[in-house]
């Protein structure tokens, strides 16, 4: 057990960060089986979606690396492909531009006063 303060304060931050840690790494764990099982019935979209949210909340968190992520989602998504599950567009976040009218009214705005000379300064005495 130890006698520092600060040591002490650290056990109980790590208790804590490891029952936070093990939560996740469960419920992936259990999203990863569910997606298993219903591959081949007509839950295999939702429980596809759920996976990879899993896993992505995961990467987030830092149980696991990006990279790690990446991979496991890349095969969930040939597993469901060989089993013929259709995986639409609703999956695939889909970027969309929004056009501001701020961002006009400030490129406006600037075009105004670039068209205005620049003020010259006065010139100082040489020495």
């Amino acid at each position: 057990m130890p006698i520092i303060k600060s040591a002490k304060k650290r056990v109980k931050v790590t208790k804590k960060a490891a029952a936070r840690n093990s939560k996740t790494k469960r419920n992936l764990r259990t999203a990863l089986k569910n997606f298993q099982a219903n591959l081949t019935s007509s839950k295999a979209l939702s429980s596809h979606n759920s996976a990879q949210s899993a896993l992505d909340k995961a990467a987030k968190k830092g149980i696991l690396h990006k990279n790690k992520v990446a991979r496991k989602k890349r095969q969930l998504a040939a597993k469901a492909k060989a089993a013929g599950v259709k995986l639409n567009s609703s999956t695939k976040k889909s970027v969309t531009k929004k056009t501001s009218t701020k961002s006009a009214v400030k490129k406006t705005a600037v075009k105004k006063n670039s068209a205005k000379p620049a003020k010259k300064r006065p010139v100082g005495k040489k020495s």
